[in-house]
């Protein structure tokens, strides 16, 4: 089950944002607040977890990995063949 949330075209204006951008933010906020793990905020920011976590870490926000989402990064790595 999907749960949609509207925001106002004149939030997404003032805020300077696209949908997907909020998307993102809000998954960041989130994630920083521990509502959620950094696996289930990427998957709402719509982005890999190595995408993820390097927004993270351009904002200096450390990223605590639990064991799915530590096995997801070895495989990112593996495509992209730093392992």
């Amino acid at each position: 089950m999907a749960l949609s949330i509207e925001i106002p075209d004149d939030i997404l204006t003032s805020a300077r944002m696209t949908p997907a951008e909020m998307r993102v933010e809000l998954a960041i906020a989130l994630y920083s607040a521990r509502r959620l793990s950094v696996g289930k905020a990427r998957e709402l920011a719509e982005m890999s977890l190595f995408e993820f976590r390097q927004i993270l870490a351009a904002r200096k926000i450390p990223v605590d990995l639990d064991s799915e989402d530590f096995f997801e990064e070895i495989d990112t790595l593996n495509e992209l063949g730093r392992l």
